[in-house]
């Protein structure tokens, strides 16, 4: 067997420090938003409440219909939102402490699974539904589409980095 003397044969490679550390900045910023949202639960109940209930859009008779004014049904949608971020979160940290344990393979598949989970509710729930299904673009006030895109982004970059660390990978031996 020949053994490799380079810097990246030794010890961690550049794109998995990478990848761990992006991961874990993910990780970082689902904790703290679902702990913000559990301990200071009314701030954003009132952003999903005025979103849903589209009572500072334009009004047009077109779209109003879509509006979801039952408190209760848009604090389930909040507390389901939570519950993702929750989720996602413990995802990425269980993703994060499988990089620094060097257990890539498992790494990237929960690393990608959470920043999947990150990206659909940034995606397709804030800015696909809240965005164009609930006219959130139109509100000057409860408008968090900005916040939004800049999120999917970041995931989106992560998860690029994530699977990227498959080129770091040595080639399996033939037979």
């Amino acid at each position: 067997m020949i053994r490799s003397s380079a810097p990246a044969a030794r010890g961690a490679r550049p794109l998995t420090v990478t990848a761990t550390a992006l991961t874990a900045t993910v990780a970082l910023y689902m904790a703290l938003v679902a702990f913000g949202n559990i301990t200071d639960f009314g701030t954003n109940q009132q952003f999903v409440r005025h979103v849903l209930a589209m009572d500072t859009t334009f009004k047009d008779d077109d779209l109003m219909w879509r509006a979801i004014t039952g408190k209760a049904l848009q604090d389930t949608a909040y507390v389901l939102i939570i519950a993702w971020e929750t989720a996602a979160a413990l995802v990425l940290l269980a993703g994060t402490w499988l990089w620094i344990r060097r257990d890539t393979p498992r790494a990237r598949t929960l690393s990608t699974y959470g920043l999947l989970m990150v990206m659909l509710l940034f995606g397709a729930g804030f800015i696909a539904v809240g965005g164009e299904w609930f006219a959130m673009w139109q509100s000057k006030d409860w408008n968090g589409l900005d916040a939004a895109t800049r999120v999917f982004t970041l995931s989106g970059v992560v998860l690029l980095v994530v699977q990227l660390t498959t080129r770091e990978e040595p080639a399996t031996a033939r037979p």
